[in-house]
């Protein structure tokens, strides 16, 4: 069985033989082995369709191929038929060799006895003897490796498609093949990059185990998905039960008061009939009884008429035509009133009203989700106020607002469902609500949600932000020749300004024209504006309340700002200095303060450009500065955060670090520099 194996096996895969071909050298070779020796022919510039031959990998022939490739060749059916009788074979024999135990390959008796040991290094299987025999403990066959009796498929290495006989033992990278060493000498592949097998597999393998682990990973994430889904969909069938239930016990209690009204109704209706019979029947008994008195006058008067006799007539006549003159004029004697309405006429039933109601009959949903109205919300320096509007308001019950400090994260999801981070206002019954304390310059993401028995659904986030801190110059720390003006949001040059006492908090000394604001800010993102006008000598930043007064701010490790000499713009901060790029016609400097994220960033507002950025671990907190030399300059504070500054931020701090080497306070700033005076 054995060597019958060894002859039904491909010289390509060392597998049986499938789907044979016959070839014109009588050889046979599997179809899919006979495709991998044409793939590894063809080329980019040489398609699989246009090769036309190739060699017997058994005999080296040439196979010459027709217009038909491969599919001209034709198929060894005996040799498929004998294959498949040999694995019928192999399956009904559980005892076979092949099976069950190794022979020797050495024995020469027959039949060979049972393999114990397998060398691997000669690539045989030995019985004990014959093991004894060839496999002495001296050198060089100490250096065998003898393992336990494997098959013989397992000891013959892969050959190359290329060379005869020669064992792969290299990986070409280029065309992603198993190569022997003469396919990188003298074959197709010599100046491919090749790797060795051993790096190869340990990466193919490492990526294997890789993929392998996500994979387990995401069918354990799967089957998780699954055990929630058959969850849920229990929980639907016990939900849609309950509801079943439900529907017929509303329905039956429905059909119940129908039942009852119809009873109450159908005894007031008789109750009403027997009442108005009642009063007919006594007004047919006044009608009869007029009648029958009005009918003896008649009869009487008729017969006095017959009297032709004037003397006798006018004796007996005249009682009678009293009588009937009277009766005449009394109508209401003869007569009497009969109601019409008695007939139930004015009596109906109407449940046109009550029918709308059922056929409206449905079970009630969750509310649709409300809508945000950006355009409608407003915002000040520490509240929001949002607005939203709800297609279906009249089956809402409440509203909830939620909110958060927005961080940047874009997945929605994944932010909502970090419920420790949001804040909720509850019951909420208008369609607006205003949040009070919030951050100053700070943006937010908002949810609302429409609530009521059935539910509720979420609106859309929307992302609103807080205007920055307003604050005007403080008159006590202005220099005693600057004049403020503008409601203190204005300061100018003044030499002609009256005199001011000096205070500790007050800028003084030589140079030093300068003035704070009237805010120490130590949290949140504020946003402020200059309008420099026409002046080409200031020094605009932030500094702490300790920041020496008697001299010019960012000379000290205490301020940091943005100057401008004339025609020079650079930044200082603890007496170093820096040039940067600004245009000479900036007249409308953008200050951004976020204080959380330890910043201080300089724009040209008008023109939307980032000119400068601080890194700065904050201590204590800042007061914003401001000095002049020349002219005049003017301040517009409480802004909300432009547009233009979200996103540009963190992409320039970075830039920043790799080109200027100036965004961090312990980074080492350019010396050497003109100082202006």
């Amino acid at each position: 069985m054995e060597t019958l194996e060894s002859e039904l096996t491909c010289p390509i895969c060392l597998e049986l033989f499938e789907d044979p071909l016959l070839l014109p050298c009588a050889h046979s070779l599997c179809f899919n082995c006979a495709h991998r020796i044409l793939v590894s022919h063809c080329s980019t510039s040489k398609p699989l369709e246009s090769i036309s031959a190739f060699q017997c990998p058994t005999c080296r022939y040439v196979i010459t191929l027709n217009h038909r490739g491969l599919e001209g060749l034709k198929r060894n059916v005996t040799l498929q038929n004998i294959i498949d009788r040999f694995q019928k074979a192999s399956l009904s024999s559980p005892n076979s060799p092949t099976e069950s135990r190794r022979l020797c390959q050495f024995c020469e008796q027959d039949p060979p006895r049972e393999a114990v040991k397998t060398c691997v290094t000669c690539e045989v299987s030995y019985c004990d003897r014959c093991l004894r025999a060839t496999h002495p403990n001296k050198k060089p066959f100490t250096s065998h490796r003898l393992v336990e009796p494997v098959p013989d498929t397992h000891l013959r290495g892969l050959t190359c498609l290329e060379h005869e006989n020669e064992k792969v033992n290299m990986y070409c990278l280029v065309d992603d093949q198993l190569i022997c060493a003469l396919c990188k000498l003298v074959g197709r592949h010599r100046d491919h990059q090749v790797s060795s097998l051993t790096d190869r597999f340990d990466k193919l393998k490492q990526t294997l185990e890789n993929n392998l682990t996500n994979l387990v990973k995401r069918n354990s994430e799967l089957e998780n998905q699954m055990a929630k889904l058959i969850q849920i969909c229990q929980q639907v069938e016990v939900n849609t039960a309950m509801h079943e239930a439900k529907l017929v016990e509303e329905c039956d209690e429905l059909v119940e008061i129908i039942r009852q009204r119809k009873q109450v109704i159908a005894v007031k209706i008789k109750e009403s009939k027997v009442m108005k019979l009642r009063k007919l029947a006594q007004q047919i008994a006044n009608c009869r009884q007029c009648l029958e008195r009005s009918s003896a006058l008649i009869t009487q008067a008729e017969q006095s008429l017959k009297e032709n006799d004037h003397a006798r007539f006018l004796q007996s006549a005249r009682n009678v035509a009293e009588r009937v003159a009277m009766a005449t004029a009394s109508s209401q004697v003869l007569i009497p009133d009969v109601n019409l309405n008695e007939a139930f006429d004015n009596f109906a039933l109407d449940f046109s009203r009550e029918k709308k109601i059922l056929e409206g009959l449905d079970y009630l949903t969750a509310p649709s989700p409300p809508s945000i109205r950006d355009e409608l919300c407003t915002a000040s320096h520490d509240t929001i106020t949002v607005h939203w509007t709800s297609e279906d308001e009249f089956s809402v019950t409440s509203y909830e607002l939620q909110y958060t400090i927005y961080t940047g994260q874009t997945n929605f999801i994944s932010l909502y469902n970090s419920a420790d981070s949001w804040m909720i206002v509850p019951n909420i019954k208008q369609n607006h609500y205003t949040v009070h304390g919030l951050q100053s310059g700070t943006r937010y993401i908002f949810f609302v949600k429409a609530i009521n028995q059935a539910g509720s659904r979420n609106s859309e986030p929307a992302r609103l932000k807080t205007n920055s801190q307003p604050f005007k110059l403080d008159p006590k720390t202005a220099h005693k020749k600057l004049r403020l003006s503008n409601d203190c949001l204005t300061m100018e040059k003044d030499e002609s300004s009256l005199k001011k006492s000096h205070t500790p908090e007050r800028f003084s000394g030589t140079g030093s024209y300068g003035a704070a604001g009237n805010v120490f800010i130590d949290s949140g993102c504020h946003y402020w504006e200059v309008l420099l006008g026409a002046s080409t000598w200031y020094a605009i930043g932030v500094a702490y309340k300790s920041a020496p007064k008697n001299e010019w701010s960012g000379k000290n490790s205490s301020s940091w700002v943005l100057s401008r000499c004339n025609n020079n713009f650079m930044v200082r901060h603890d007496g170093k200095e820096m040039l940067v790029e600004a245009s000479l016609q900036l007249r409308r400097l953008g200050v951004l303060l976020d204080y959380d994220n330890n910043s201080l960033s300089f724009y040209d507002a008008m023109n939307s450009q980032h000119i400068h950025t601080f890194e700065i671990s904050f201590l204590l907190p800042v007061v914003p500065t401001f000095m002049i030399w020349n002219k005049s300059v003017m301040i517009l504070s409480g802004l909300p955060v432009p547009d233009f500054v979200d996103g540009v931020a963190s992409d320039l701090q970075e830039q920043q670090q790799q080109q200027m080497g100036l965004c961090r306070q312990e980074s080492p700033y350019l010396t050497g520099m003109k100082t202006c005076h």
